[in-house]
């Protein structure tokens, strides 16, 4: 008798998360801004409301270099993340040189 041969696996391609995605493209926009950017908390929370669903996301972040003009761009920012949109992002001043984010991160349909 002949055994079949097994299935070829296709390569597994997971899907990142909200959290990842927008983790790293503020880290790439840092780095091209020429801010160091190092994450000191970050916590999510699923949110929704009658018609989206989506993530409440908060971030300490600690910034050095020239942070001031990008600090101060990140909530008019057009950040893509793939399959959401950034519907909103905030910055408050928590101490020299640490900011905490809150994004709302909605899925999109």
């Amino acid at each position: 008798m002949i055994a079949a041969a097994p299935a070829l696996a296709r390569p597994s391609r997971t899907r990142l998360d909200a959290n990842t995605l927008l983790t790293r493209l503020l880290a790439a926009r840092a780095a091209a801004a020429n801010v160091t950017w190092v994450v000191r908390d970050w916590r999510t929370r699923p949110w929704a409301s009658a018609t989206f669903v989506g993530e409440r996301h908060e971030a300490l972040v600690e910034v050095a270099g020239n942070a001031t003009a990008f600090i101060a761009s990140l909530p008019e920012a057009d950040l893509p993340v793939r399959g959401h949109l950034v519907a909103d992002l905030a910055v408050a001043s928590v101490a020299p040189q640490l900011y905490r984010l809150t994004a709302l991160v909605l899925v999109e349909a």
